[in-house]
């Protein structure tokens, strides 16, 4: 070879690697001004196209998964057919891609029609396609992959790996930028079905819940019994006064009984009624709870603490739709929907006879499971933060916010006691704050100077909490105005004389 002749080849490879360095420094500069985009969109097509280029890749295909990581759809491809994608997705995603998805590690496959894992498969063959690099986005679980091909063999090498792998890495906060985005121009499935139910109080996105609020949707219009089982503090009550506003009942009563709270005695009395002389006391005929919800709904919480006789009398409700009230010998006719809930495993406790067996079957024909907090974890910072605006708004409060540092620790604690413990939880801590005089709550008042829930101080109840909170903004307003009460009553919009009764009623006195 002449000197020449090599000074050109020299050149050329000179050139080339200009070329190369010039693609990678458009890339990478492209990927830092991403966020100065409006559209994430066209950068990524143009991206994909990029570095399919720069390794030589003849096709691509960036494919991004929902937030769950299960849901796929190509979002962008470069260099494919339709029926080709098809193909790679029919075929090579049970291969190659759920490889990389399960691993959350690059796959390189000099030659797919020579690899005993893809030689066989139809699109393979069909396609020719040799050099394969699949690389994952993100990590635990990954938000997607790049998968990138060539009909030549041993085209990609390990820096091109490297390069496709640095390239993913500054990618995955794109795409999360992307879901956000997608997220908020299109609402979740969740809220489509609040808006649907009427039922802006049941917050939150997860899956769980969203599988609650559709079997909602599917049984509310239906004139059944239903059971909801799930733990103590899940929103069981909630749902009910839900399913009642989506039934055909909804203009009528929504009458409750708490099965637990009452005596063995007056479960009956309180359930059915009872007629004058049913009982030493029965001067007068009382109506019951079934009386009191017809045409409407009758909703029993913890239904599994009924005594044995009051089970019994149930059962004849729900089988004849009649009842008899305490002292009387006709029956009456019922016209109600029960919902029942309870927090204890029902099968189990008719399986030890403290439970009726035959009105377990009665009950459990549509059963709907709430489930428990620790089951939709990524409803709970959505949840601590309505809490927090709800008791701004009912208590009348000053207007706080829960920190970052508060929503972080209040993800990171355990709350046994549900949605319930975490609601009373917030409500103190926001009138904490509030009492302070600050803006925002912070992680101290929620979990009692850093200890979690499960391990602090007795609470104080929400009358103490309260008391407190106004005997502080009593004593404030009092001593920004030097202790002039008519002063003080105006900037708190009082009357002299309430300002004077708080002032003795919380025993506030004067500093020296």
């Amino acid at each position: 070879m002449t000197k020449e002749a090599s000074g050109i080849i020299a050149v050329s490879a000179e050139q080339s690697a200009l070329a190369r360095i010039s693609k990678e420094r458009d890339l990478y500069a492209g990927l830092l001004e991403l966020n100065l985009d409006s559209d994430p969109e066209p950068f990524l097509k143009s991206a994909l196209s990029l570095i399919a280029g720069i390794i030589g890749a003849e096709r691509g295909c960036l494919e991004l998964f929902d937030s769950q990581g299960d849901e796929r759809g190509w979002s962008h491809a470069t260099g494919f057919s339709p029926e080709e994608i098809a193909d790679v997705r029919a075929s090579l995603s049970r291969g190659i891609i759920s490889e990389a998805v399960a691993t959350g590690r690059a796959v390189l496959t000099p030659s797919a029609l020579l690899d005993p894992r893809f030689r066989d498969r139809q699109s393979v063959q069909r396609s020719k396609i040799d050099s394969v690099l699949c690389v994952p986005i993100g990590h635990d679980p990954p938000r997607g992959v790049l998968y990138l091909q060539s009909r030549q063999a041993n085209v990609f090498e390990r820096e091109s790996v490297a390069q496709v792998e640095l390239f993913a890495e500054r990618l995955a906060p794109l795409v999360h930028e992307l879901e956000r985005r997608r997220r908020a121009s299109s609402p979740d499935a969740a809220s489509v079905l609040r808006m649907k139910l009427n039922a802006a109080d049941v917050v939150g996105s997860s899956r769980a819940i969203t599988a609650v609020l559709r079997d909602v949707e599917l049984v509310a219009p239906l004139d059944v019994g239903i059971l909801l089982n799930g733990e103590t503090g899940t929103g069981k009550t909630q749902l009910a006064h839900v399913i009642h506003r989506n039934s055909p009942r909804a203009g009528g009563p929504f009458i409750e009984l708490n099965c637990a709270a009452l005596p063995d005695t007056l479960i009956s009395s309180e359930l059915f009624g009872s007629l004058p002389g049913a009982h030493s006391t029965a001067s007068r005929r009382v109506d019951g709870k079934v009386f009191a919800a017809d045409g409407g709904t009758l909703f029993l919480d913890e239904i599994g603490e009924l005594s044995l006789p009051a089970q019994a009398s149930l059962l004849q409700l729900l089988q004849s739709k009649t009842y008899f009230p305490l002292g009387g010998s006709k029956p009456v006719l019922a016209d109600v929907r029960i919902i029942a809930a309870t927090a204890i495993d029902l099968q189990q406790a008719a399986a030890e006879r403290r439970f009726r067996e035959d009105l377990y079957y009665r009950l459990q024909v549509i059963t709907i499971r709430v489930p428990s907090l620790s089951e939709r974890t990524e409803d709970i910072a959505l949840l601590a933060k309505h809490f927090c605006e709800r008791a701004h708004r009912t208590l009348k409060l000053p207007h706080v916010e829960l920190s970052p540092g508060a929503v972080r620790a209040i993800e990171a604690s355990e709350w046994p006691g549900n949605v319930r413990e975490l609601y009373n939880a917030v409500q103190r801590a926001t009138i904490r704050a509030a009492r302070l005089g600050l803006r925002r709550v912070e992680a101290s008042h929620v979990l009692e100077e850093g200890v979690g829930p499960r391990e602090a101080s007795p609470a104080l109840t929400f009358q103490e909490e309260t008391r407190r909170f106004h005997a502080g903004l009593v004593r404030r307003a009092l001593e920004v105005e030097d202790w002039n009460v008519s002063a003080a009553a105006r900037r708190l919009d009082l009357t002299r004389t309430h300002l004077y009764n708080l002032i003795k009623s919380f025993g506030i006195k004067r500093s020296d």
